[in-house]
């Protein structure tokens, strides 16, 4: 996922399984050893730590073992770092983790549910010691997720990605392998950039994303999103529709006016079944057809599970790679 992914917000009242959540509770403190801990990289002698979160300070492991993440950001955070997850949430529309990452990292992850309606009973039944998640999924539970594990929450998700990054990796005790992240993705970000000609080029240049989405209307991205922030990194132009996004995250269309979204390159995705999401009926119209990119061959469908649900630093680099090949082919 944002980027406001497309989800049910199925939170469910959690009384009837409330002697359930007590009782792995109660296993909690048995205690286990994961075979990919988070580890202190301050090399601390101390304990815990004290993390600045969306819900104040809160205190964590110095070196937890047994992290779980509920939402697709707070995954990649941790794979980036070098830590997997005893647990994690998957999307509404697919029962796997994302494909993007890599499957020797993910294939032993336990799901514990959708996003933003993650069962509590599981993610006890890992006896984890630390919980990732964000207020916007999950902040009607924090209470009940405290009594679980120390759980550290961001605000949103989102255009906030970077910052909530930086979050995860203190939670983790990863904030040295957190520098070098950053330096290797603004490096790329700058061949990126190069590739396309140069910071003049590349702001002469008016990309546009659209997102057919089934059961809503369509969406042309604004430049408060995940996606939104990374063309800005590179430094590409955006239409003026672009301003015109609620909240500054999309401006929806029926397809009846997706000339509204005419640019000089336009980047679709889909989220659904592209027949029922009206990809397929309004990418064949008259409309669309007329549209600049179309008629310059401008027109790249992409995954939308990593352009839009990938939400990190490694879906970033996914991202900025396909975008170079494909601004450049």
């Amino acid at each position: 996922m944002t980027s406001r992914p497309l989800l049910r917000d199925r939170r469910r009242t959690l009384v009837a399984g409330s002697l359930a959540v007590t009782a792995a509770l109660t296993l909690a403190g048995c205690g286990s050893s994961d075979p990919a801990p988070a580890g202190d990289s301050s090399g601390s002698s101390a304990k815990t730590r004290t993390v600045d979160t969306a819900n104040g300070k809160v205190e964590v492991p110095a070196s937890p073992k047994r992290v779980v993440v509920l939402d697709s950001g707070e995954l990649d955070s941790a794979i980036t770092l070098g830590v997997r997850p005893v647990g994690a949430t998957h999307s509404a529309s697919e029962d796997a983790f994302p494909s993007y990452l890599p499957a020797s990292e993910t294939k032993d992850i336990t799901p514990v549910g959708e996003i933003a309606n993650a069962s509590l009973e599981s993610v006890a039944a890992l006896k984890p010691d630390l919980i990732l998640t964000s207020k916007v999924r999950d902040g009607e539970r924090y209470d009940e997720l405290s009594k679980i594990a120390p759980t550290v929450m961001t605000e949103a998700t989102g255009s906030a990605w970077k910052e909530n990054f930086q979050v995860h990796a203190e939670a983790l005790g990863k904030q040295a392998e957190a520098e070098k992240v950053l330096a290797t993705y603004d490096t790329q970000v700058a061949k990126v950039t190069e590739a396309l000609g140069g910071k003049e080029k590349a702001a002469a240049t008016d990309v546009n994303f659209v997102r057919f989405v089934e059961g809503a209307e369509i969406r042309i991205y604004g430049k408060q999103n995940y996606i939104g922030s990374l063309l800005a990194d590179i430094g590409t132009g955006r239409p003026a529709i672009t301003d015109k996004a609620k909240d500054g995250f999309s401006y929806d269309v029926s397809p009846e006016k997706i000339d509204l979204a005419d640019a000089d390159v336009i980047f679709t995705s889909t989220y659904g079944d592209p027949g029922k999401a009206g990809t397929t009926k309004t990418m064949n119209s008259g409309l669309w057809k007329g549209l600049k990119a179309a008629r310059n061959d401008k027109v790249f469908e992409v995954d939308d599970r990593l352009w839009i649900a990938g939400i990190g630093y490694t879906a970033a680099g996914k991202i900025l790679e396909e975008f170079e090949t494909l601004m450049t082919k």
